[in-house]
């Protein structure tokens, strides 16, 4: 360094202290940040939570800051409580009501139970218990129908009949809430690429909605039917 130019020296050390600036000055301005929440928060409701506490000690220049803290953090447990309460009880209460009044409409009542049967029966937590979209023979031999693979899992039932059977799901057009429950042979079932979602589509839409395809322009897998 002590080769270099009076004028690089200089641009080194500026660089290398404007480096330093940009790595201080985000924790810097985060720190203020929380200390003016701090003082503008807790400093308004310290008084008040903290009023059997001495105002010596409340006051003191070295604790004021700890007193701010503690009551910020009370503050922000009050809100978090109140948020859950008006979610999670007033919500479910005036969610009931609302619901009940539903019910009592004619016409209204039977299209709201039947939207909230296929919400229910597609949420999230439910739809992971379909793995796969399938292609079976169904309601006879040569007519496909489209299925919900739910489970490879072998039982008595298998057992009894002496092969490998998978569970699928037949679903029911418009309304999927219902359908039949079948144990197929794994070499009559035909796997399909298209995700459990657009499955579904096809399945309420009654057809309407096809999936595109080969996803990839210009590339079409072969089909396999084992």
């Amino acid at each position: 360094m002590s080769d270099l130019p009076t004028s690089s020296r200089f641009a080194l050390l500026r660089n290398a202290f404007l480096s330093g600036l940009m790595l201080l000055a985000p924790l810097f301005i985060t720190f203020w940040v929380f200390l003016l929440l701090f003082e503008k928060i807790g400093g308004g409701f310290r008084d008040y939570f903290f009023f059997f506490v001495p105002s010596s000690l409340r006051e003191h220049p070295s604790l004021a800051i700890v007193w701010n803290v503690l009551a910020t953090i009370i503050v922000v447990t009050l809100i978090t409580l109140l948020g859950y309460v008006s979610r999670y009880v007033l919500g479910k209460y005036f969610g009931g009501l609302a619901e009940r009044f539903i019910q009592t409409i004619p016409g209204v009542s039977g299209v709201y139970n039947t939207v909230k049967q296929i919400v229910s029966t597609f949420s999230t937590q439910n739809r992971n218990l379909f793995s796969k979209v399938v292609l079976v023979e169904f309601p006879r031999k040569g007519a496909h129908t489209l299925a919900f693979l739910t489970s490879k899992t072998q039982g008595e039932a298998q057992a009894r009949v002496g092969q490998e059977l998978w569970t699928v799901f037949v679903p029911t057009t418009p309304n999927p809430t219902g359908g039949y429950l079948l144990l197929i042979p794994k070499d009559e079932i035909i796997e399909l690429e298209m995700s459990v979602g657009d499955g579904m589509k096809l399945v309420i839409s009654g057809g309407a909605v096809v999936p595109p395809w080969p996803p990839i322009k210009g590339l079409r897998p072969p089909i396999s039917l084992h």
